[in-house]
């Protein structure tokens, strides 16, 4: 199968008007196109319109760019936001890591199994690869970037050049702990992926699951967010939470979110890489599987 054989997928967001769904449907059928697939949401309190469309040649294969100059013209007067992709297109992905490698073992593995439609561009992380024994890189480029407070403007340089260099799509901090500045969150506005855990009532700064330990907390969690200059605040992909007891060490309560942050984080790129995720505002419309 080529890639133009493959189903096509478009995302598309506007103001929220009539006639959008029978333009879009019009337009793919006029093209000789068959829609296997389509989700959309309407949000009243912004306004604001929200589609994903899977569609195929229904006799004969529809090239991307065909399509897209296709749907160009019909899109244009809803002042629509949209992108269109061939569905087997993989994305570019660099994945930074710090010293806690679960996050990153488990994308490896998922990405071997064909969990996660991508190509793995490199892994960066401040600590050499020798940290990393368990970990089977293959031939993946692997970029030791130490970074200090004296060195950061100088690291994030490096990090930017292997971004722009590699062609990546998309950034995904598999527990890399260290704050990214200003200037690149911008930079990658809406292609970064973080995790983190997040705990009723919050604790941060050093070993945050033996904080909420002592505090008796009844339930621990992880969120997937896309990274804006406000450090933990941008808008939420995934979440989710797992119950604990006072039965529960420090060391449970670690091991637990360790399961936790690995997959929602998983789950937070496969709907980014499957076009299933679209901004709206500081918010997220994060269509289903």
């Amino acid at each position: 199968m080529t890639l133009s054989d493959e189903p096509l997928i478009l995302s598309a967001s506007c103001s929220n008007k009539p006639g959008i769904v029978a333009a879009v449907s019009k337009a793919i059928f006029d093209m000789g196109g068959d829609i296997a697939d389509l989700q959309q949401f309407d949000d009243h309190g912004t306004g604001q319109f929200f589609s994903r469309v899977v569609f195929s040649g229904a006799t004969a294969p529809i090239g991307a760019q065909k399509a897209r100059d296709l749907l160009a013209p019909v899109l244009a007067p809803f002042d629509m936001t949209w992108s269109l992709r061939a569905r087997n297109e993989r994305r570019r992905v660099l994945i930074m890591v710090s010293r806690f490698d679960h996050c990153l073992a488990d994308l490896l593995y998922r990405w071997h199994m064909g969990e996660l439609n991508m190509e793995i561009a490199g892994i960066v992380s401040n600590y050499p690869r020798d940290i990393y024994p368990n970990l089977a890189f293959g031939d993946i480029p692997f970029h030791h970037l130490p970074i200090s407070k004296e060195t950061k403007a100088e690291q994030e340089a490096k990090l930017l050049d292997i971004v722009k260099s590699g062609n990546v799509d998309l950034v995904v901090l598999a527990r890399y702990m260290q704050i990214l500045s200003e200037e690149m969150t911008e930079h990658l506005a809406g292609r970064c992926i973080n995790i983190h855990h997040s705990f009723l009532p919050g604790f941060k700064g050093a070993k945050p699951y033996h904080q909420a330990h002592e505090r008796g907390v009844k339930l621990i969690g992880a969120t997937a967010h896309y990274v804006t200059s406000d450090l933990d605040e941008g808008p939420i992909i995934e979440q989710d939470i797992e119950r604990v007891s006072h039965r529960d060490t420090a060391e449970e309560l670690v091991r637990k979110g360790r399961d936790i942050e690995r997959r929602v984080l998983a789950r937070a790129v496969r709907a980014h890489l499957e076009d299933r995720v679209l901004m709206n505002g500081m918010r997220t419309i994060v269509f289903p599987e």
